[in-house]
């Protein structure tokens, strides 16, 4: 495994609430987290169909036009009673004319759920794959997942994108409810970030 012992790391993404997130984690690293919207990158065309493809993806291009080391995250909920949709396409069930909504996501998933005459609980799970990759090509990946279930109306405003509807197991709270700390402690991401961790100067 390579290791990474530089000061700054560009997240590829434009995605606030993912930014503060990692942020948070890699913090007691001393690790300079900036992010796409900082350089003005664009977002890449997210043509794989899994998340490691879509991952490696952002991370590799995003480490190509900056010349730094680039940490990307493809995460998504799959829903069991869905067959494991939306997965990887998550974002693009929020996706609208004016951006993602993802009220509007989490309201088709559970009415697909109903449609489907499915058995409560509507078990699912969040899942994240971290690529690291260097500009001269090289790249390593960790994957996370955490198991839950949705729950329905949705709660809480903490975090962002199914958080509000997402009951990970061991507790009454959904993660919209959760406080971030807790969250960043338990969540799919936080799974594979300690596994990233191996690679943090060793």
């Amino acid at each position: 495994m390579r290791i990474f012992d530089g000061k700054k790391l560009l997240f590829a993404t434009h995605n606030a609430g993912k930014v503060a997130e990692m942020r948070a984690l890699l913090a007691p690293w001393g690790i300079e987290v900036v992010s796409n919207a900082d350089f003005g990158l664009p977002e890449p065309a997210e043509t794989g169909t899994t998340f490691i493809e879509n991952a490696r993806i952002k991370a590799h291009a995003a480490a190509k036009a900056t010349g730094l080391p680039a940490l990307s995250d493809d995460s998504g909920i799959e829903v069991d009673a869905l067959d494991g949709a939306p997965g990887v396409y998550t974002a693009d069930w929020a996706e609208t004319p004016n951006g993602r909504d993802f009220v509007k996501a989490m309201t088709r998933t559970w009415e697909e759920c109903a449609a489907k005459g499915a058995a409560l609980p509507y078990t699912a799970r969040f899942r994240s794959t971290l690529v690291l990759a260097w500009p001269d090509g090289h790249d390593e990946v960790f994957d996370g997942k955490v198991e839950g279930q949705l729950v329905w109306p949705m709660r809480g405003t903490q975090g962002h994108g199914y958080d509000p509807m997402f009951q990970p197991d061991g507790y009454d709270i959904t993660f919209g409810e959760m406080a971030p700390e807790e969250k960043n402690r338990i969540s799919h991401r936080a799974y594979a970030f300690r596994k990233l961790t191996q690679a943090l100067r060793g």
